[in-house]
């Protein structure tokens, strides 16, 4: 499966972890644990990790063409609940 991964700075990435599972979770199956969570999504999944001060993300396609869209709705709304101190969000395509 494609993939990509994304390591974000931050302060409190366990508290933007849950922001991003719990608005998700309205339309979408989720996991949500105290320092990780997954978000599936038609096209993909996105496993969250909070690991210090980053927020972990990996996404996997279902295919190559649905990966960009995938980042970009994470990062979008990562982007809108962190926007007092915005963080950059990079993402690395993983080989596979």
């Amino acid at each position: 499966m494609p993939a990509s991964v994304a390591r974000v700075a931050m302060e409190q990435p366990r508290r933007y972890l849950g922001q991003l599972c719990r608005h998700f979770a309205h339309r979408l199956p989720v996991t949500l644990a105290e320092t990780s969570g997954s978000i599936a999504f038609p096209a993909g999944t996105c496993a969250l990790a909070a690991e210090g001060d980053v927020l972990a993300l990996r996404i996997e396609a279902a295919d190559p063409a649905a990966l960009p869209g995938l980042e970009d709705v994470v990062a979008r709304h990562l982007l809108r609940f962190a926007f007092r101190d915005p963080p950059e969000v990079s993402w690395a395509r993983e080989a596979g």
